[in-house]
């Protein structure tokens, strides 16, 4: 188990977008496996390699029973109109939470570990999981997004009305 520290929210590479995975090997597996650990040890649902220091267009979701959800060089390609406005957060950024409004649907590009093209239609929470994702590869945080940051008073109310 190797599991990575990780950087954050004044961290450049949060900020800057990142560089496309070109080798589908070894090195790739090994991110992948790093960041599973970290999501894991973290106790997350997501991380992106940027989340860890790494410059490299990788992410993965926990689908629950599905298992890992893993994008690479993913890319948003359609994205529905209509859309929902929930709280969100980072592993990035501790005890943070803003409203953000995404697609309720989107259509996203991305490529397995072997380097095979694959399309993916996703809808609701596992679409705003993806975009989420999409923007971390793309050096923008949900803070960037958000209509409003709510205090830790509010954030309690939220959670309290679900």
């Amino acid at each position: 188990m190797t599991t990575q520290k990780l950087v954050k929210s004044t961290h450049p590479m949060l900020k800057k977008e990142i560089l496309p995975v070109s080798a589908f090997d070894e090195n790739l597996r090994t991110l992948l496996q790093d960041l599973e650990d970290t999501l894991y040890e973290e106790e997350a649902v997501a991380i992106s390699a940027p989340q860890i220091g790494m410059n490299q267009r990788v992410a993965l979701i926990d689908m629950e029973y599905e298992g890992l959800l893993q994008l690479i060089n993913s890319v948003i390609l359609n994205q529905s109109h209509e859309t929902v406005t929930e709280l969100e957060g980072s592993i990035s950024l501790p005890n943070v939470f803003g409203e953000v409004e995404r697609s309720n649907m989107i259509v996203v590009q991305s490529y397995d570990v072997n380097g095979y093209q694959v399309e993916l239609t996703a809808y609701d929470d596992v679409a705003r999981m993806i975009q989420h994702m999409v923007d971390h590869l793309n050096g923008i945080l949900f803070t960037d997004k958000s209509i409003r940051i709510l205090n830790e008073t509010e954030v309690e109310a939220y959670f309290d009305n679900e």
